[in-house]
């Protein structure tokens, strides 16, 4: 596998970021997107036992909601 992609959205109760990777269990946090990054790549180490197994290329797709009133 080359590529791995992240939804990283808004933490809106607590603040910071989640992000959640498409297709796996994989799920982390992080309160700036720094230590989002570093949290990523720790729960990849976790996820994938063996190096060759892990994805190269690690793809972080922000999504972001926006609240109008009608």
């Amino acid at each position: 596998m080359k590529e791995i992609i992240f939804e990283i959205t808004s933490d809106e109760v607590d603040g910071g970021y989640v992000a959640s990777a498409l297709g796996y269990g994989i799920h982390t946090e992080g309160d700036t997107l720094e230590e989002l990054k570093t949290n990523i790549r720790d729960a990849m180490s976790c996820h994938f036992e063996q190096p060759d197994e892990m994805p190269k290329i690690i793809r972080l797709h922000f999504v972001r909601d926006e609240v109008m009133t009608a």
